[in-house]
């Protein structure tokens, strides 16, 4: 356990090193400057082998500048749209719109670490009759990176700073997809007092992080981020001003998605049974599986799929338990997990419904 907290630090550490745009300069000038070192030694070999490292790294240097070009462009061009917050010293960007009139206030986090922008077609419908807020996480859209590790629980204690630093006023209705479900459920957990109501769109399930058949797709997802930071410190995806940090920021809090990842964690992230007490709570998930073919095709004979098609049906609908005031929602038929973006007008419909239904009932 002691050399895993050791290994931690050292990925932290090192992710928030690439988090820094501007560190591609110097690394390639080193490089470069290496190169150049070594092809002087004298020796034939050594030459040639100097000459290609520091060519290399003048290349390197001339895409991390592009880089750094590249941003200033697109901060230029793409100013946010709401406010930035200061939340520990670091600038959490908010875009609210609407009235709350008698309450409450929609607060939307969409899945994976993405920004809250990926869901501004289901806040804009919204908030043409109620107080609407999308958050961008650290490390996401107009957000600064923020700090490593970047972990659920501290992403939950984030939002409560950066709503109360936008004067927003409580009582709040959370909505999370995927990921982000498990992130307002653990928010929730954390401030019942300013919560008046749940929307969980097909959350994320501990079950499925810890118990699930062996997977390595989440392993090459956090790979993917980390050579997406990579090639946009060196300026090696064409025609983007893409932060390096949001890739970092992404591929930390998705450390948390492994069986060793969650039991380092999972105290203080896993909303458990009961753990919301009556918290009005609406969970919305799909009827079957489209979606996880992936999953499915991976099983050795048919009775095994039918037992992982069994385990993950039953464990989509675990966060019941989590209130004694929950209730489940299918989603239309033929839609999957991405259900959000195939059919908006169906999830401002359920939140809607909420909103309504808390306002009749408030005192």
């Amino acid at each position: 356990m002691r050399r895993d907290r050791r290994d931690g630090r050292v990925a932290d550490s090192l992710l928030a090193l690439l988090s820094r745009d501007w560190i591609g300069v110097p690394a390639a000038v080193l490089m470069a400057g290496a190169g150049a070192g070594l092809a002087g030694a004298g020796a034939g070999w050594a030459t040639v082998l100097g000459a290609l490292v520091m060519a290399v790294g003048v290349l390197l240097a001339v895409g991390a500048v592009r880089h750094l070009v590249l941003m200033a462009r697109e901060r230029r061009e793409n100013p946010p749209p709401g406010r930035l917050v200061d939340v520990g010293g670091h600038r959490m960007h908010l875009l609210a719109e609407g009235e709350a009139g008698s309450g409450p206030t929609v607060v939307w986090i969409p899945g994976g670490h993405a920004p809250g922008e990926d869901f501004r077609e289901l806040h804009t419908m919204l908030s043409a009759g109620a107080r609407s807020v999308l958050v961008d996480r650290f490390g996401s859209g107009w957000s600064d990176v923020g700090t490593f590790p970047r972990t659920t629980a501290g992403e939950a204690e984030e939002l409560w700073a950066a709503l109360e630093g936008a004067r927003e006023q409580a009582p709040f209705v959370l909505v999370g997809h995927s990921f982000g479900g498990l992130l307002v459920a653990n928010a929730a957990r954390r401030r019942p007092d300013l919560v008046a109501g749940l929307v969980l769109l097909d959350p994320t399930p501990p079950e499925v992080v810890a118990f699930a058949p062996r997977s390595r797709q989440l392993a090459r997802i956090r790979r993917g981020f980390l050579l997406t930071a990579v090639r946009d410190l060196f300026g090696a995806r064409r025609g983007t001003g893409s932060r390096a940090g949001q890739s970092c920021a992404a591929a930390s809090i998705f450390a948390e998605l492994s069986p060793s990842g969650l039991a380092r964690v999972g105290w203080e992230t896993v909303v458990y049974d009961g753990d919301l007490g009556d918290l009005p709570l609406v969970l919305v998930i799909p009827r079957d599986l489209i979606g996880g073919e992936t999953v499915l095709a991976g099983a050795g004979d048919a009775a095994e799929a039918e037992r992982i098609s069994r385990f993950y049906l039953r464990s989509r609908v675990r966060y019941l338990a989590t209130s004694t005031s929950s209730r489940l929602v299918h989603t239309p038929e033929g839609t999957g997990h991405d259900f959000p973006h195939e059919v908006p007008s169906f999830v401002v419909g359920v939140v809607g419904d909420l909103v309504r239904e808390l306002r009749a009932t408030a005192p």
